[in-house]
């Protein structure tokens, strides 16, 4: 009862639904899938929170090109970096708090966890529908802590994050294990990197092989939400500092986005009514 009181007066009172997006290995693009639902969930008219808790490797406020901005204090806590003109995504990073942004995060567990604690309560979201939790990779202490301080505001799910190669199924299938254990839903599988679409003649071909993701959904008993394909044009224009949310809707990548945001906000829809 006093987890549900203070819930309730908490900075996530605002927040509907909280999604986590996980993987066993590093690599396979959760910081994309992250920010690619994100803007997808914006496009559907949503207001979405971005929480990276990758304290090792905190690189969404470079792709929406915000990493020089500071976070200011309010009464509440943090105030979330808006990262476009009608605020209609929010962001918190440790990205935001390095005095340099090459410095290295040579952190223990406990100061590590103390932080991930410090950004759950602590970050004043306001009202948002989606809070999106980039998390790093494994399941490691860091896991368990987000888990753990976010379990008060009864967390949606997980979006679990794959590439197709043998490899990378076998340790997303350890992370589905977690899930398990750490009683969070899965909410489905998310085949990244799934082909290559040629920017010349749009033809997609599997470099990385195919259909890992999809197969392992089915034998965990879980949804398969989709195939996302490499998109060499996307990345090209993070290199050259390109506004990612004007690139996004132009991108292959969109179209599959889209509709894994759209199989979400049915199952919100669903759990609702």
């Amino acid at each position: 009862m006093e987890e549900e009181a203070a819930a309730e007066r908490s900075n996530l009172a605002g927040v509907r639904h909280i999604l986590l997006v996980l993987s066993g290995k590093g690599g396979v693009g959760k910081s994309t899938i992250s920010t690619e639902l994100a803007l997808s969930l914006r496009h559907s008219g949503k207001k979405v929170g971005i929480l990276d808790v990758d304290l090792c490797g905190p690189s969404i406020p470079r792709m929406f090109r915000v990493q020089d901005n500071d976070v200011h204090q309010c009464d509440s806590g943090w105030v979330p970096v808006f990262v476009d003109q009608d605020k209609s995504i929010s962001l918190m990073s440790i990205g935001f708090l390095l005095e340099k942004p090459d410095d290295a995060v040579v952190w223990r567990g406990p100061k590590k966890n103390a932080l991930i604690k410090q950004f759950v309560a602590d970050v004043a979201w306001g009202d948002l529908d989606f809070l999106i939790v980039d998390t790093p990779p494994g399941t490691s202490d860091e896991h368990i802590s987000t888990v753990e301080a976010l379990r008060p505001y009864k967390p949606l799910g997980a979006i679990l994050v794959t590439t197709p190669q043998a490899v990378s199924v076998g340790d997303v299938r350890r992370e589905l294990t977690f899930c398990k254990k750490t009683g969070l839903r899965v909410l489905g599988i998310v085949e990244n990197m799934s082909g290559f679409v040629c920017p010349h003649c749009s033809e997609c071909t599997n470099i990385f092989s195919k259909g890992g993701g999809e197969e392992l959904a089915k034998h965990a008993g879980v949804p398969f939400l989709g195939c996302v394909p490499l998109d060499p044009q996307l990345s090209q224009s993070l290199e050259e500092g390109r506004d990612f949310i004007q690139e996004f809707p132009k991108s292959s990548a969109f179209p599959a986005l889209a509709r894994i945001a759209q199989q979400i906000l049915d199952g919100t829809s669903q759990r609702s009514s």
